[in-house]
């Protein structure tokens, strides 16, 4: 699908948060090319009046001027409603004019899919208090293509990851959605755990996530999908996920559990 862009000019580009460990986000765009099925921020659509989640992303255009001489206190987050290194990132480079603007001072932590986020290694070593996170998961051939169509591969992530890492710049790994028996976490980290410095854990929201995505999992996935709706099934997957966690000796910031 490709996406209608819709420029805007916003008065201001840091908000206020309450998402776990982080004071401020910045969302220079909103909505995303990587056609995530599960993706929490759908609901904006709402409010926006572009049209349905997927076909749109709004670019503030003059987000870049925003951040210049502006310190904010506390860790920023990058981003919320949408991915910094999605698709038309390549072409528009907002994320990179903003890295450019940006104090330096500023402390900030991008979670990504993409390994664009490469690019722009010159200027986040810039930066005095930065890290890049990657979402990845286990989702691979079909539920890839069901679950995440238009983002880079889960290898691909790992690879950028671990790039970052060498460049001297702190990594994490944000695991996430878990899906019971879809997403295999012990594998995940021992394939990252050489070059993440901390990582976050996320069961998926099915209630986040909307009613599409739930009946696509239920008919798909109808054994998964059980497993996430039955509660003791669900409250035995949390107990034999948590001990997988904790043997594994990384260190964690969170489990989110919804």
């Amino acid at each position: 699908m490709e996406e209608k862009i819709i420029k805007t000019q916003v008065k201001e580009i840091f908000t206020k948060t309450k998402l776990p460990g982080c004071d401020w986000v910045i969302n220079q765009y909103v909505g995303c090319g990587h056609n995530c099925s599960y993706c929490y921020a759908r609901f904006i659509s709402r409010w926006k009046g572009y049209g349905e989640w997927g076909s749109w992303i709004e670019v503030k255009v003059n987000a870049p001027e925003l951040v210049k001489s502006k310190f904010v206190k506390g860790k920023v987050f990058m981003s919320s409603v949408s991915d910094a290194y999605q698709p038309i990132e390549k072409e528009i480079k907002l994320t990179r004019k903003i890295l450019e603007n940006m104090d330096k001072n500023v402390e900030l932590s991008i979670l990504t899919k993409s390994d664009l986020v490469l690019r722009d290694i010159d200027l986040l070593k810039d930066f005095k208090n930065v890290e890049v996170g990657f979402t990845i998961n286990s989702f691979s051939d079909e539920e890839k293509n069901l679950f995440e169509p238009d983002s880079p591969t889960n290898e691909d992530r790992i690879k950028a990851m671990k790039s970052l890492k060498k460049s001297g710049i702190k990594t994490y790994a944000f695991i996430s959605p878990i899906i019971p028996d879809l997403v295999n976490i012990e594998e995940i980290i021992n394939k990252t755990r050489d070059f993440a410095d901390y990582y976050w854990f996320e069961i998926l929201n099915l209630r986040g996530a909307g009613r599409g995505f739930t009946e696509l999992l239920e008919k798909e996935y109808p054994e998964n999908y059980k497993t996430m709706r039955d509660r003791d099934l669900f409250t035995q997957y949390i107990d034999e996920l948590k001990n997988t966690i904790q043997k594994s000796g990384v260190k964690i910031k969170g489990i989110e559990i919804h």
